[in-house]
């Protein structure tokens, strides 16, 4: 009887054990998966995060790159502007000033446009002359030019013009300028294609 509780005892505790084992090794083949999957997903995440972060570095890196293109083009752009506009200046300004400040060359200036606005017969002419020159051109309105044009001359004197002048009909509305700002964009507009040509091919 004692024999046969042993066996009995020794074969319950045989299943158990190796039913518990059995067991053990399910649930351990079942963590092993899960384990794996986990590590699976996480390395899953871990690359897409990698590949947006690496995406969106490329992305800052072509940006950056092309304002950075785009700065320096405009920036030359207006380096070179500055070089026309500083060389054409030397060039018109001194020339234009001197001219424009001359009562001789605005004299025969002022014949010639105020002979053109008087071809189809007399045209009374407004003029507005730098006061600079009010002395040495006054005398030449009043008593020279309207008697060589048949015409009346009405001459007034600005300090807001530096050299040149400003002639159009006394009733017309509107004024063709040659002073001395407008010389020197005139100027500067021809000579400005064939010095950036020169300076930077």
């Amino acid at each position: 009887m004692q024999n046969k509780l042993q066996e009995l005892t020794d074969k319950l505790y045989n299943e158990g054990l190796s039913k518990g084992k059995q067991e053990g090794e399910e649930l351990l083949a079942k963590a092993k998966v899960q384990a794996e999957e986990m590590v699976a997903k996480a390395q899953a995440e871990a690359a897409e995060i990698i590949a947006a972060a690496q995406k969106q570095a490329e992305e800052i890196k072509t940006k950056t790159a092309s304002d950075i293109r785009m700065a320096s083009s405009q920036s030359i752009a207006a380096t070179k502007k500055d070089i026309e506009t500083l060389i054409v200046g030397k060039i018109t300004g001194d020339a234009v000033k001197k001219n424009l400040t001359s009562a001789d060359f605005i004299k025969d200036l002022i014949k010639a446009v105020a002979e053109k606005f008087t071809t189809e017969g007399p045209v009374d002419l407004n003029l507005i002359l730098p006061e600079s020159l009010q002395k040495d051109l006054e005398p030449f309105v009043t008593n020279e030019l309207g008697k060589l044009l048949g015409a009346g001359i009405e001459a007034s004197f600005s300090k807001k013009i530096a050299g040149g002048f400003q002639i159009g009909p006394k009733n017309g509305g509107y004024f063709v300028s040659f002073t001395e700002e407008t010389f020197s964009q005139l100027i500067s507009e021809y000579l400005r294609p064939t010095t950036k040509k020169l300076l930077f091919g």
